[in-house]
Order: C-alpha cells, then sequence, then structure tokens
C-alpha cells in the first residue's frame, strides 16, 4: 500500500498532470487527491467512454493524461480506446480498478468482468502491468508506461487492486455556481438548408485560429470535402466523442473550439453536456447538425424531432442555447457565440442527404491528429 501522494508527485515530475474519470471505491485516494491538487487538472466524466476522450482531447492540446474507471465501467471505454485511441495513435495512461480479481468476494455483477480484465485489455492491444504497491515500485512503472507509449503510441493501462493505495481523505470541492444561460429560437420554419452548405458558411464566418473536432461518418467526410485544413480533426469512429474530445482540447487552449455534432452522435453522450456546462469552457462552441436521421448508415431516423437540444444544452449549464434553421441566423448565431463567453450550443437543422459522391479523408488518423496537435501548440 502507497499513500496518493506518492503516485501523484512522481506522475507530475513524470509530465501526467491531467486527469479525468468514474469513481469507483478503490481509486478513491487517488481521485480525491487529484481534485484536491491545484497543480493537476481533474475532469469528472459521466461516463468512462467520456473520458477517455476527454483525455484525448487532453493529449491533442499538449497534455500527458490519465483516466481511471472501475474494470466494470471498461466495457464502456472500449469504443473509444479501440477506434478512437487506436487509430489515431494517442496514448493516454489508464488506471483500472480489478473488482471481481483473485480471491476478492465481490457482488455478483463483477464476477465476469474480474475474470476477463486482463484478457480484455490484452484483446485491445492495450500493454498492462499490476499498480505500484510500494514507493520503491513507482518510478519504474511510469519508466515503463512511458517506454511504451512512446513506441506505440497507444495506451498503457496500471490494473489497480483493493488497498493498493491509502485512503488519506478529501478537502472542500466547491464548483463554481453557473448564471442561468439565454436561449433563442431563430427557426423559419422555411426550408432547411444541406449540412454542407451549413459548414461552408461556418467556415466563412469563423477565424482561422478556431480549432474544429467533426463527429464521424459524413459531417467529416464533408468538412473534409470543403477544406483540409491543419485546425481540422475528422473523427473516424468513437460515435459520440466529438464533444467530449473538444471539451478536452477547450479547457487547454485559449483558442476558440469548435465542435461540429450530429444529432444521433449527440443523442448516444449527452451526459457530456453535462461534463460541458458543468466546467463551463468559454472557447467552446458545440453545433448539433440535425438532419433527424442516420446519415452514414442509410438514413434511419433519430428520435431527434422531439429533442429541443439548446433547451437541454441550458439546463446542464451551458452559456446560451441557439435553435436555427436558416443560414443567415445560423452565421449569426456562430457570429455572437464567437464574441461572448461561451460555452454555445447550436441546434441547427438541416436537410437529410449528402453528396452523392462524397468521398472520404485522405489523410491518416495518425497524421490528422498530429498535425492537429501541432496546430494547437502554434
Amino acid at each position: 500500500m502507497i499513500p496518493a501522494r506518492s503516485f501523484l508527485d512522481p506522475g507530475r515530475a513524470a509530465g501526467f498532470d491531467f486527469y479525468s474519470g468514474v469513481p469507483c471505491s478503490f481509486l478513491t485516494p487517488i481521485i480525491n487527491q487529484a481534485i484536491g491538487d491545484t497543480a493537476l487538472t481533474y475532469v469528472a466524466a459521466a461516463s468512462e467512454g467520456e473520458a477517455v476522450a476527454i483525455a484525448s482531447g487532453a493529449w491533442l492540446a499538449g497534455r500527458r493524461a490519465v483516466v481511471m474507471c472501475q474494470n466494470s465501467g471498461l466495457g464502456n471505454a472500449v469504443n473509444p480506446l479501440t477506434s478512437l485511441n487506436f487509430p489515431f495513435r494517442i496514448p493516454i495512461l489508464l488506471i483500472v480498478t480489478w473488482r471481481g480479481g483473485p480471491g476478492i468476494q465481490d457482488e455478483p455483477q463483477h464476477e465476469l468482468m474480474g475474470a476477463i480484465t486482463p484478457g480484455l485489455l490484452d484483446i485491445m492491444r492495450i500493454p498492462h502491468r499490476r499498480f505500484p504497491t510500494s514507493e520503491e515500485d513507482v518510478g519504474a512503472t511510469f519508466a515503463q508506461a512511458l517506454a511504451a507509449m512512446e513506441a506505440d503510441q497507444l495506451p498503457f493501462a496500471l490494473i489497480m487492486e483493493k488497498g493498493d493505495v491509502r485512503d488519506d481523505g478529501l478537502g472542500e470541492i466547491a464548483y463554481p455556481a453557473r448564471a442561468a444561460g439565454a436561449k433563442e429560437d431563430l427557426r423559419t420554419g422555411e426550408r432547411q438548408p444541406a449540412r454542407m452548405e451549413t459548414m461552408e458558411r461556418l467556415l466563412a464566418v469563423i477565424p482561422d485560429a478556431a480549432a474544429i473536432v467533426a463527429t464521424t461518418g459524413k459531417c467529416g467526410r464533408e468538412l473534409f470535402t470543403i477544406a483540409d485544413r491543419e485546425q481540422h480533426l475528422y473523427q473516424v469512429g468513437s460515435m459520440g466523442c466529438a464533444a467530449s474530445m473538444g471539451l478536452g482540447v477547450a479547457v487547454n487552449v485559449a483558442r476558440p473550439v469548435v465542435v461540429l455534432d450530429g444529432d444521433g452522435a449527440a443523442l448516444m453522450k449527452m451526459g457530456t453536456m453535462a461534463t460541458i456546462g458543468s466546467y463551463g469552457p468559454k472557447n467552446l462552441i458545440h453545433i448539433v447538425l440535425d438532419n433527424g436521421t442516420y446519415d452514414s448508415t442509410g438514413g434511419q431516423p433519430t428520435v431527434s424531432p422531439s429533442v429541443d437540444f439548446a433547451a437541454a444544452a441550458l439546463a446542464c449549464g451551458y452559456a446560451r442555447g441557439v435553435t436555427c434553421d436558416d443560414l443567415d441566423r445560423f452565421e449569426r448565431a456562430c457570429g455572437t457565440a464567437l464574441g461572448q463567453p461561451g460555452p454555445h450550443l447550436i441546434h441547427m437543422r438541416i436537410q437529410p442527404g449528402s453528396m452523392k459522391t462524397l468521398g472520404r479523408p485522405t489523410i491518416k488518423p495518425p497524421e490528422a491528429a498530429r498535425r492537429f496537435k501541432a496546430f494547437l501548440a502554434s
């Protein structure tokens, strides 16, 4: 057993100063100390997959990031670990607790995951080792993790067992109160524009300094077709994770960060809106391009016609929520968002469908991630 500081302090010396995760009783000492340490950043995520995407965004912004979760929550993280971190080669450090591990009489819901935790990491090609249980082993643990992450540019996991870290308590934590946000309904009820028209209008109004994270599917493909630039990141998987990755970027940079989301993707991880509202990055503009369909998989309907994304964003703590269906009013909403503190959500209702001869990004995901990272650092 080691005190939490014996892990966090050497970790910070090794560059690991950004944490995100979902609590587990085994993780209590590490999470509590990370929350209370002003030299570290901790973002409490609504789900483990969201935490992985937040940490990946932080890595793009130049931070070394750690994700902490229970092994039962590892199931929620499988998708981004395999369809975001693996294709983009984004290395993050995982701390995964071993509920239901060897010799532990645990709750029945931990039985199967306890048996398969190391094997699941192996299947995902994530190298791993035991969490250090002595202060003498901490340095070697970070050295091994950094060497593996540098060599493969992939996540590395530490498996934590019960009692590995001593609980030193949690100090007073105060989350800032948020003033009520402003809502605008700018809909005209007339012809809705196409997604490509909408993105062309966005690119005409936002500054070159703005970073854009586009959700997976035809949204990113159309953005690439309009203009391929170093400030564009086209997600090619990890559906629902664009907003959380944008959050991880936005809390670490001063420049505007624009997330291009889809209605299906936003619905998949709506908990991210609560996280964004809680941490309140003033430079984040979250745009939901809502065509009421899963456009990339054949146009099956989503439930978005009954969803008021702008009202949901305000309920989650966003500074402003706007609904529109007209290009001129959309452009005006974007201009306002650029001139006022956020986070902002712009719910833009658009036509279903896309270009008939739509290509795919020719830049490989690892290259896209690294040029985007270089852009953020410039």
